[in-house]
């Protein structure tokens, strides 16, 4: 008889107890059912735990790490020192990416020094969507000479050349422009920098420099390959680690007409203007939108009066707002100029937005008012404030009085005919907003938030890889041209944030401890609730709001916002900007231990287990790092059982080892040997005809050590994914213990915690006029065997609904207050019923898992995996998610109370009471519940566990999204400089030909020389091809200003 078999007997042998005694076979009464519960919750709680402690060995398993005790040595985790220890080889690991960012600089800048501009040079380099492209006649084309390409497992196994970069161009930039061949062939100078960085530091993964005129350097060289539609839309200019770089922060007010003549065409360009210009905003700057025609009104009202930081959620709700608009009416500039004026001062004065930086941004087809009374009421003579102006559409003849506007406060005016002009001037202004750091030759160094740069290899599901970007500028050092700051662009290197993880190895903080890393911002780097992909079909993408999750909506324990105003109130200390942490205090005492530096690093340690550990005198856990093997390239095809083997015997000297944890493998290693042999002599006696059911026991210690027997043939394991590299929660790995781990250390030591891992449907019936349910109170699943894998209250609402009414200190299962909230969640639109969260548990296979803790918890966890039923799999299809938006979820929680041995009540059900009685289960996580088959009670709605959208009412709507948390400032600022006076873009005077020479004019006051007009200097103004002349300072050929 198999050991299901042996289950179910023992509860018809105690069912049958109560239905043939005097109470009669028709129902069992109340107060006798109590009473029989107790034996039956007893009888079948004993057979199942002796079958699961034969199986497993936990017996053993308690005994051996028990014989040991008197050499074991119990160490308390110190979580000061832990921290203080994770920042110190972080920031030098911080500090290797910063140096070879500033050697990347230092040689960039000394080519441009000694290069000599010129016009006609022509130069064949590495085309990296060309490389290796040949013709019809079997030639390499122009630009794509043989360039060697070969696998890396460094860099995510993709095609690469490691001895030569090349070079990336979007499709509208020609790639034989006398610009362009000129900056590649001095940036050629970067390539031996490239190699001997990486030589110096092999855990380097991309270097970079993007340059100002639109071509993009990266090595080690790829090919690049277009999108479907054979376009390269990557410019490098547009990335958030160029724009950051080349940059202050700054406070920006977009004032978009929408009057009637701005419709069709017009239109359609403004938006894509406010679109271009939110791209090239980012965390530390501040933003808002106003539209007007007759009258002025922000795109969202919500935002009135204010400016919002420009993080990545309020950038995509500000896109689809623009995209709703429609122009009617007449335009009046005036109100919205002077309603931009007063927030930006508001703002200023009050010490809030970005204190750097501030800037309006005019998008237009016209400007006929007297606004000058506006610029002297709120704007001059400081000109605290530079107004950007942006021509929509072919038509001159408002372009004087646009100009006007921003020559006369320090701005930069041009004009945008088509869509396909929008992107390059756009990226005008950060020229200007870039001068004065540039003349001043300030080198920040600037760290992103955490991105998935997909961009950069389309094709590549793999490079979805979280990662952030250190980054510097490029400056022209040249003395004669140092007083008009040409950027040349901006160099980085990327930095995945696993390399950071394995700083903070989990085995260190405990089953439930971890660490976590946060930008200026309060933005998250990296956290354990930090889910940044969905699935859609078979594919994972980012979440539209991946990179914009705050702290605060991932600690549960800081509702009250005590964790988050520690962290952006501490002083901060840094080297470069590289975070040194060097000032720790303790947070939260009273709840979880979280140690928290004044930097971005946090490390929260649990209570209980994980509190201590302990330190003692097979298989390797492949998730785990003991050896560093990515290093050097001779031990990449090492694993880590080889690495660890080679490390012991001194074949590697040259290994670099996590010496402690190696010494907590070897112990365990020795503690839990002989499991192998007690399981194996168990599986050769076992009879599949008596003991079917068990097909593995498995343990797993902290130090990641995994041992594991089957008791069935490989082809009837019921889940083959189990322990695999394909069920990431089932195995230990860098950033996480297993599910079933994480479980039973949550546990009483020798008691085993049951989960289910299916959802059923079409099983066998309850039994005559009882039904019995076992409820994993892990999850609120039931099992065994009519309702297995369905949450218990969608089974029966009517007593889910009575347990919840009568409270935590009346029931076993009581409802949480409040529901949990996902403050990261999404929703598709219009909203699907099913949450991004999803169920608390999402079962796949039949299968039922048993995870004892042994002893104390720290030790290991002994494990047994089997089939309670014979169950058919019903397949389930998901449905394809419409476009997910951020939103606010929520989901009921459900609250055991193990305290409690049993409870029992009745419902009224109308023309009958139904009777229940919930009995724990001993030495598990079970409960048997016994209710009343013959009483309908089907009116009570069925508890569930679907995720719903949190919806808010308008005044608290608004509320939370005007809600501007604490942030932590950059330290830096350049947003004038004494060089760049204000009389045109760059800050140069004009002086007007055909008077006194030298004789200072108004700003942008040009002299009309038939048959062209002349600019001395005054690249504020801005004319036609056709009308302007050549000359020093002023104009290039075709009109485009400095």
């Amino acid at each position: 008889m198999s050991w299901a078999e042996r289950s179910r007997t023992a509860l018809a042998s105690c069912l049958t107890a109560c239905l043939d005694s005097s109470l009669g076979r028709k129902h069992c009464h109340y107060s006798g059912l109590e009473k029989y519960s107790r034996s039956w919750a007893d009888a079948f709680g004993g057979e199942l735990y002796s079958i699961v402690t034969k199986y497993s060995g936990s017996l053993l398993l308690q005994k051996k790490y028990k014989d040991v005790e008197p050499t074991l040595k119990i160490k308390e985790v110190d979580g000061l020192e832990l921290v203080k220890k994770f920042s110190e080889q972080m920031e030098s690991m911080l500090r290797r990416k910063v140096e070879a960012v500033e050697r990347l600089v230092e040689a960039a800048e000394d080519a441009d020094l000694n290069h000599e501009y010129n016009s006609s040079l022509e130069f064949d380099y590495y085309n990296s969507l060309l490389i290796n492209e040949k013709d019809e006649n079997d030639n390499y084309v122009e630009l794509g000479d043989e360039f060697i390409l070969e696998p890396n497992e460094h860099f995510s196994n993709l095609l690469v050349n490691t001895t030569y970069s090349d070079i990336q161009l979007p499709t509208n930039v020609y790639n034989k422009d006398p610009d362009i061949l000129n900056g590649v062939y001095m940036s050629e100078a970067l390539n031996p920098i490239f190699v001997d960085n990486f030589e110096r530091d092999p855990t380097l993964t991309w270097q970079y420099f993007g340059s100002s005129t639109g071509f993009f350097r990266l090595y080690p060289g790829i090919k690049w390959l277009p999108d479907e539609n054979g376009v390269v839309s990557f410019d490098c200019r547009n990335r958030g680690w160029y724009i950051q770089a080349a940059t202050s922060p700054k406070d920006i007010v977009i004032i978009v007409d929408v009057s009637g003549s701005m419709k069709g065409l017009r239109m359609t360009i403004a938006k894509h203007t406010i679109a271009t210009i939110l791209d090239t905003l980012g965390e530390n700057d501040f933003v808002n939108i106003i539209a007007y025609n007759d009258y002025v009104h922000f795109v969202e009202p919500c935002f009135k009066g204010i400016l919002v930081q420009a993080d990545r959620d309020n950038r995509e709700h500000f896109k689809q707002l623009v995209d709703e608009l429609q122009a009617k009416g007449v335009g009046t500039v005036n109100k919205a100029l002077t309603e931009s004026f007063k927030i930006l001062r508001e703002f200023r004065d009050a010490g809030q937005g970005c204190l750097c930086n501030q800037a309006i941004m005019l998008i237009t087809d016209g400007a006929v008012e007297d606004y000058e009374a506006v610029f002297e009421k709120y704007n001059w003579p400081d000109r605290k404030v530079r107004v950007f102006t942006y021509l929509i559409g072919r038509e001159v003849t408002f372009a004087p009085n646009v100009k006007w506007i921003a020559c006369n406060n320090k701005g930069y005016y041009t004009q945008i005919s088509t869509l396909a002009d929008v992107q390059e001037n756009v990226m005008e202004y950060l020229h200007v907003l870039s001068r004065p750091m540039v003349i001043n030759h300030d080198h920040d160094i600037i760290w992103t938030e955490a991105y998935m740069d997909s961009a950069l290899f389309a094709s590549q599901a793999q490079s979805l890889l979280l990662m952030t970007t250190v980054a510097m500028p490029v400056f022209s050092k040249k003395n004669e041209t140092r007083s008009h700051g040409i950027l040349l662009g901006v160099v980085g290197s990327d930095v995945p944030l696993r390399e950071l993880l394995k700083l903070a190895p989990r085995y260190k903080l405990g089953v439930h401890g971890y660490a976590f890393l946060n930008t200026n911002n309060g933005y998250i780097l990296s956290h354990p609730d930090l889910r940044p992909l969905y699935k859609e079909g078979k594919k994972l993408k980012p979440k539209p709001n991946y990179n914009s999750v705050d702290l605060s909506e991932v600690e549960w324990e800081d509702q009250d916002e005590i964790l988050w105003r520690e962290l952006m109130s501490l002083r901060v200390i840094t080297v470069g900007n590289a975070v040194s942490c060097l000032g720790i205090r303790p947070l939260l005492a009273d709840k979880s231990s979280v140690f928290l530096p004044v930097c971005s690093l946090g490390v929260v340690l649990s209570r209980g287990h994980g509190e201590y550990i302990m330190l003692g005198n097979t298989s390797v856990e492949e998730g785990r790092i003991y050896c560093i093997t990515d290093i050097d390239p001779d031990h990449r095809k090492l694993s880590q059982l080889e690495a660890v083997i080679r490390f012991l015997t001194g074949e590697e000297p040259d290994l670099e080892c996590d010496e402690e944890l190696v010494q907590e493998l070897l112990f365990d290693a020795v503690v839990t040997a002989p499991m192998e042999a007690y399981w194996t002599t168990l599986a050769l006696n076992m009879s599949m005809e008596t003991e079917a059911g068990v097909e593995m026991a498995f343990l797993g210690t902290r130090a990641g050590l995994m041992r594991n027997v089957l008791y069935v043939g490989s082809e009837k394991i019921s889940n083959r994914r189990f322990l695999t590299q394909k069920d990431k929660e089932s195995i230990f790995t860098m950033d996480h213990f297993p599910l079933w781990y994480r479980r039973a250390a949550e546990h009483p030591p020798g008691s085993f915690i049951y989960s289910i891992s299916s959802r059923q449907t079409e099983l066998a019936g309850a039994m005559e006029h009882l039904e019995i349910l076992l409820l994993s109170v892990y999850s609120g699943f039931s099992f065994l065997c009519s309702q297995i894998g369905k949450f218990f209250g969608a089974v029966d609402g009517s007593v889910m609904t009575q347990l919840i009414n009568m409270g935590i200190t009346a029931s076993l299962l009581s409802a949480a207050s409040p529901s949990l909230a996902s403050l990261v969640g999404t929703c598709s639109w219009p909203l699907s019923q099913r949450g991004d969260t999803g169920l608390l548990l999402r079962p796949t296979l039949p299968v039922l898992n048993a995870s004892i803790s042994v002893q104390t918890a720290s030790m290991g966890s002994s494990a047994l995996h089997f089939s309670p039923c014979l169950l058919t799999v019903a397949a389930h299809k998901h449905k394809k998610h419409d476009t997910l938006q951020p939103c606010d979820t929520e989901y009921p929680v459900f609250v055991y109370e193990p305290a409690i041995k049993e409870t029992n009540g009745l419902i009224e059900c109308g023309d009958c009471q139904k009777m229940f009685v919930v009995q724990q289960i001993a030495s598990s996580n079970l409960l048997l519940l016994i209710t009343d088959a013959a009483c309908d009670c089907s009116f009570f709605p069925p508890v569930l566990l679907d995720v719903k959208e949190v919806k808010y009412i308008l005044p608290l709507k608004c509320e939370r999204m005007r809600s501007q948390k604490l942030r932590r400032r950059p330290d830096t600022c350049h947003a004038f400089h004494p060089e760049v006076p204000w009389g045109s873009t760059g800050g140069r005077e004009c002086t007007w030909l055909g008077f006194t020479l030298g004789m200072p004019v108004p700003p942008c006051m040009c002299l009309l020389l038939l048959p062209c007009v002349v600019c001395i200097m005054c690249p504020c103004c801005r004319l036609d091809a056709d009308t302007a002349c050549d000359s020093p300072g002023g104009f290039l050929a075709g009109g485009q200003s400095h």
